[in-house]
């Protein structure tokens, strides 16, 4: 299970054992069929409702086809200046467009901006197209991709979002793929923060982003809308402020199944700024900083440095930072060989006698097994300890 996944499991069982202490911030009402907010510098879920239920994922099904994309382009597949042509198919796709047609060759990355920007239907097929060669293929690579990522309950039947049968996803799925797509893809996130857009030749309607929180709130700086009957207006946002303590501090709200464009926007607002204010992030490791240097046997050094390769992050209620004690449990002894990035041990962060989080440990360097002689002179040290 990815990082992510195993993250939104753990931390939502901390999350309760703190409610059942009356310790934990009461989110808001948020007027929403299904919430999540998730602190992604954290790894921690701090609030959410029926985050588990199928849901129709509307445009936002757009997160994973664009998820596609940039792998394509990171794999060298293919360029942001390679035009691609538009199909028939593409042309008369129903819904959102960015208004291409077949006399068209569309650079990809203006197709990306038509995708994300205008959350063009026509864009969308126009690139699967590109990626996949057909639709029908790049759906099942789509699905192939949802399950490596770990949203175990998700079903993609296109690559627009438009309602068909079994075309389901939950919030807890969303918040996964939105997260790896901010995690992998750091140097093409920032489509997702263009508010107009259109490309040259085609008319001025549908220009402008539909993520109102773009307009409203300078920290929001993606992600997706999505709306179709069956799903209401929904919204996946993501924002990321700086605090004294922790700069670029980012949290990710997903709001499913409301009335209205301005509905999903207030309450997404709503639920960040909550976060944001009720919930503090603590550094508590820098990446690659060593927590704790236990002993090793048999090895080729007699040490080995447990740690994380990112910063390792807890959220607490605002005002407990303080009460914050954290404990190492590992195996021992601990008998090398071990590869740089294994998981040796865990690291449990409580508050008080409440727990916050767990977090797996990984072996920051490699240590190897030690010779015949070195082996058995631990052995027999192991064996009078």
């Amino acid at each position: 299970m990815n990082r992510l996944a195993k993250a939104l499991a753990a931390p939502l069982l901390a999350l309760l054992c703190f409610a059942a202490g009356a310790q934990a911030p009461q989110p808001p009402e948020i007027a929403a069929r299904s919430y999540l907010l998730v602190d992604l510098s954290a790894n921690q879920v701090l609030a959410g409702r029926e985050i588990d239920s199928p849901v129709e994922p509307a445009s936002l099904t757009k997160l994973m086809s664009a998820y596609l994309v940039f792998d394509a382009l990171r794999a060298k597949k293919i360029r942001l200046q390679q035009t691609l042509p538009v199909s028939v198919r593409a042309w008369k796709m129903p819904g959102s467009r960015m208004f291409i047609d077949p006399s068209m060759q569309v650079p990809v990355e203006d197709l990306i901006k038509g995708m994300i920007v205008q959350s063009g239907n026509d864009a969308t097929v126009a690139l699967a197209e590109g990626v996949g060669g057909t639709v029908e293929r790049f759906v099942e690579l789509m699905n192939e991709q949802a399950k490596a990522l770990g949203m175990k309950s998700t079903s993609f039947k296109n690559p627009e979002g438009l309602t068909a049968p079994g075309h389901t996803t939950t919030a807890r799925d969303l918040s996964i793929l939105a997260g790896r797509l901010i995690q992998d893809f750091p140097d093409f996130v920032s489509y997702y923060s263009i508010r107009k857009y259109r490309f040259q030749g085609t008319p001025t309607a549908n220009d402008t982003n539909r993520n109102m929180l773009l307009f409203r709130d300078p920290t929001v700086d993606g992600l997706k809308t999505g709306h179709t009957e069956a799903a209401g207006y929904c919204l996946v946002a993501t924002a990321k402020r700086d605090f004294p303590n922790l700069p670029g501090r980012r949290l990710l709200s997903i709001v499913l199944g409301t009335s209205s464009e301005n509905v999903r926007a207030n309450e997404s607002q709503k639920l960040l700024n909550w976060g944001f204010t009720a919930w503090e992030g603590i550094k508590l490791f820098d990446a690659n900083q060593a927590v704790v240097t236990p002993e090793v046997w048999k090895g080729t050094a007699n040490q080995v440095k447990l740690g994380r390769p990112q910063p390792l992050v807890v959220a607490v209620p605002a005002g407990t930072a303080t009460q914050l004690k954290t404990a190492v449990a590992r195996p021992d002894p601990l008998v090398a060989p071990f590869t740089k990035g294994q998981q040796i041990g865990t690291l449990k962060v409580l508050a008080g006698d409440r727990p916050v989080t767990e977090v797996p440990l990984v072996a920051l360097e490699a240590v190897g097994q030690a010779g015949v002689v070195g082996r058995a002179w631990d052995a027999v040290r192991l064996w009078v300890k």
